[in-house]
């Protein structure tokens, strides 16, 4: 394809069918009970096997670093399969995720002979790590595709990955609905074979285009009307039991709405060869003939154009000589240069008390339901919304922050303090246990939750740069599980024991989780402080560097 208009647009499109499939770990109580039965774990021990998956997600740090040798070796070579670039990331997930997936598989099943927990958990470490592989080469090459929209990408790439756990129990129970068993062989074998066949399209192009935020939008119309889709196959399955044909009928609709995206990438192709005359002269002195080398070598003037542009006059480019840290922002540092800033730390504290909060809920939402007096039916119901509401804040946040970041100049961090906040009220609703507090509280949550997700990779993007993205986020991720394991095991799990009364261990009544999550309710105020003293910190950063960047792209 080489480096013509449609490039950037079919290696997103590949992006997402690729993150659509990458999201088997919040699935984890589809094939728990199997895991349990056929291995007789108490519950203790599949709660380490799930502490082992959550840590295998949030340790993106040899992602990062793969990805930055990978692509920072020779540039060019970024743009072919055969050498480096993003494809070997993408590779090294797909080999991991098959791994591990399939040595469970064959333990579940008997073909080999019960491992040891601590081997079951390494199978786990190793299925959950591919995650970070596939999310680190999906997001940073989006990233660097579209430098002047990182949000909405962002936002795009990890809405798809939370709205990819309904998609894969669609395909499960469409397929091999009650055979947890062969739901694990399914996760080792269509999440590889998806990425092996599409990691060659996912590309960096250096191009830039008028008409991104227009396809960008196409994109993000799409994604929400799969999750509306999904929102509504959810709620009819809980409510009624949908046979075979239906269910089939409901999935074929399902793969239809994602092959949209590969419409959007043809249709950007098709606006871009009828811009320009098949017949046109470059430069004044030469004639080229073939529309897809002048779209080619228009673009690359209009990048080139747009970098010239970019570059501020004499006058302009003076800042606040005593302000040394924001000299720094923007420039591409790499982690131990990033770990030695302020504002590295304060979106690590952010960031372990926005996911270890959220964490703490998703992981005993079933508890906590139990506890309210919920019946199964809404308990479940909850559990399978939860990755609608993921999505909207993980698409929500990054599309919201980029509208107002580009209209009004807002900073972006000024978005995780609101988000935060928001979060902090859902715990506290939760805790006053009223009835629909769960209802309420865990869509504020849920939202505030996947808002986390896109808006501290994209705020990182814009105060370190891009070029160690991969490894400087990820390593900010390691603050999820850090801080899920503060609140979730030592927070929530300690108290409820300490509450707990009478046979099993069981606790019944609103008094269960309502201290505990006030606690929660603080810890996410807490890092609302933190993200509130980030924004402070940036703000004159993104006013004066982010904001003069992003004003040779037209917001449509």
């Amino acid at each position: 394809m080489g480096s013509t208009s449609d490039g950037k647009w079919t290696a997103t499109v590949a992006s997402i069918w690729i993150q659509s499939t990458s999201g088997s770990l919040y699935t984890f109580g589809i094939y728990s009970a199997a895991l349990k039965s056929s291995l007789s774990y108490d519950q203790s021990t599949l709660a380490t096997l799930s502490a082992f998956k959550d840590a295998g997600a949030n340790a993106g740090l040899l992602s990062g670093l793969l990805y930055s040798a990978a692509t920072s070796s020779n540039p060019r070579t970024t743009a072919v399969c055969g050498g480096g670039g993003p494809w070997i990331v993408l590779l090294a997930g797909a080999i991991q995720c098959f791994v591990g997936y399939f040595l469970m598989w064959l333990s579940v099943t008997g073909v080999v002979p019960p491992p040891h927990v601590l081997v079951m958990c390494l199978y786990m470490l190793l299925a959950a790590h591919a995650q970070t592989f596939f999310n680190t080469a999906n997001v940073v090459t989006a990233v660097n595709n579209f430098p002047n929209y990182r949000g909405t990408v962002v936002g795009i790439m990890k809405g798809f990955l939370g709205l990819s756990g309904a998609i894969l129990i669609q395909v499960y129970q469409t397929i091999f609905k009650n055979k947890p068993t062969l739901y694990l062989l399914m996760l080792a074998l269509l999440p590889t074979f998806n990425t092996l066949l599409l990691m060659c399209f996912v590309r960096i192009y250096r191009t830039s285009e008028g008409d991104e935020k227009k396809h960008l939008n196409g994109f993000s119309l799409v994604s929400l009307i799969i999750a509306t889709y999904l929102m509504v196959v959810i709620i009819l399955e809980n409510a009624f039991s949908l046979q075979l044909s239906a269910r089939i009928f409901t999935f074929i609709i399902l793969i239809l709405l994602l092959a949209a995206p590969l419409y959007i990438a043809m249709k950007s192709q098709r606006s871009d060869l009828r811009s320009i005359s098949s017949t046109t002269l470059i430069g004044g002195d030469r004639l080229v003939d073939d529309p897809q080398q002048l779209v080619a070598e228009n673009i690359h003037t209009r990048h080139d154009l747009g970098m010239y542009n970019q570059v501020p006059d004499g006058a302009d480019q003076a800042r606040d000589t005593d302000d040394k840290k924001t000299m720094q922002w923007g420039e591409n540092m790499n982690l131990l240069q990033a770990i030695c800033t302020n504002s590295f730390w304060l979106l690590f504290v952010a960031t372990a008390c926005g996911m270890g909060s959220g964490l703490a809920t998703v992981n005993n939402i079933s508890q906590i339901g139990g506890s309210f007096g919920y019946t199964d039916f809404e308990t479940s119901s909850l559990v399978s919304l939860w990755s609608i509401w993921n999505f909207l804040g993980r698409f929500g946040a990054g599309y919201v922050s980029e509208y107002f970041l580009h209209v009004n100049g807002w900073p972006r961090p000024l978005f995780m303090v609101i988000t935060l906040a928001t979060m902090s009220i859902g715990h506290a609703v939760i805790a006053s246990g009223f009835p629909g507090a769960l209802y309420v509280g865990s869509i504020l949550v849920g939202v505030c939750y996947g808002s986390q997700w896109s808006l501290m990779p994209t705020i990182a993007s814009e105060i370190f740069g891009v070029v160690h993205m991969g490894t400087i986020f990820n390593t900010i991720t390691i603050a999820s599980p850090v801080g899920s394991y503060i609140l979730s095991v030592r927070v929530v799990g300690y108290i409820y024991d300490k509450e707990a009364s009478g046979e099993g261990n069981i606790c019944s009544g609103t008094h269960c989780f309502r201290f505990s999550f006030f606690i929660v309710a603080g810890a996410a105020l807490l890092g609302c402080l933190a993200a509130l003293i980030l924004f402070f910190l940036t703000k004159k950063f993104y006013q004066q560097s982010v904001l003069r960047r992003l004003q040779n792209s037209a917001w449509e």
